[in-house]
């Protein structure tokens, strides 16, 4: 079997690095955790941990239980996703590169060799500590860069500007316990309406827009997590479509692995 790319996370910008790289024939496989917290999930691979399996765009994801299953999903044209936290699966399969696109905004916490080549996406990434090579998520003209050398910028902790919205765009927990939604990905809103609560509290749309983005109803949350994305545009496709943001860092990605000849002979 050609070789496999692992993905850790499945969220948003993950899900583009693994459709970016399944269009041009490598082979992928994502692991993810026990309850994800994506909240873009229409274009989240994260989402079939909870309904089995996903489709973004064309590319179909499915839920599997073991390596064997995820060999049978690689031969029958989809992305398998994987309950495995430590990415263990990768000793069960031909992996030619790990990519930890997990986005933790933090050091991942283990060291160079716990891959034969690892990209990392973002903050808390630094080359030669614990990745081989890193892509810039940060937007702005060094997104989707690979780095060979150096760190990832510094999250900032601020969203992308939409309009003349920034802090505003996201929605965060206002303090720790259960998250509930009163209403789905795509509602149009308007300013005042209440959104979701978390013990109560509630948390109201501060612009005229639409939801891009929301966690599971029931999910446990810690306070300030993010549980939603609203989105000025109005626009309903944009809530099923890949982000240019994570297509750029896929292409990023797919930089990085074809970079290195010696994983480039091995893929076709």
């Amino acid at each position: 079997m050609q070789p496999i790319v692992l993905i850790r996370g499945g969220g948003d910008l993950a899900s583009g690095v693994a459709i970016r790289l399944f269009r041009v024939g490598i082979h992928v496989i994502i692991s993810e955790i026990a309850q994800p917290l994506a909240v873009r999930r229409l274009v989240s691979f994260a989402e079939a941990i909870y309904a089995s399996h996903i489709q973004i765009e064309e590319v179909i994801g499915q839920r599997v239980d073991n390596a064997n299953d995820a060999i049978h999903g690689i031969e029958n044209g989809i992305i398998p996703v994987i309950i495995d936290p430590g990415a263990e699966v990768r000793h069960a399969i031909p992996t030619i590169a790990i990519v930890d696109g997990r986005m933790t905004k933090r050091s991942p916490g283990y060291r160079l060799d716990f891959a034969s080549f690892c990209v990392g996406l973002g903050p808390g990434f630094e080359v030669g500590a614990n990745c081989h090579a890193l892509v810039e998520t940060k937007r702005g003209p060094f997104l989707g860069r690979v780095y060979w050398q150096g760190k990832a910028e510094e999250d900032t902790g601020m969203p992308e500007t939409v309009g003349v919205h920034q802090a505003e765009r996201v929605l965060r927990a206002p303090a720790d316990g259960i998250f509930f939604s009163h209403l789905k990905i795509g509602d149009f809103i308007k300013k005042g309406d209440m959104l979701a609560e978390v013990e109560g509290q509630p948390l109201l749309a501060h612009f005229d827009g639409m939801l891009r983005g929301l966690l599971h109803d029931g999910l446990p949350v810690l306070r300030d997590v993010k549980v939603g994305d609203l989105d000025p545009r109005q626009d309903e496709r944009l809530c099923k479509m890949v982000s240019d943001k994570a297509l750029a860092v896929g292409g990023g990605v797919l930089e990085a692995i074809l970079g290195r000849s010696e994983i480039r002979s091995r893929l076709w």
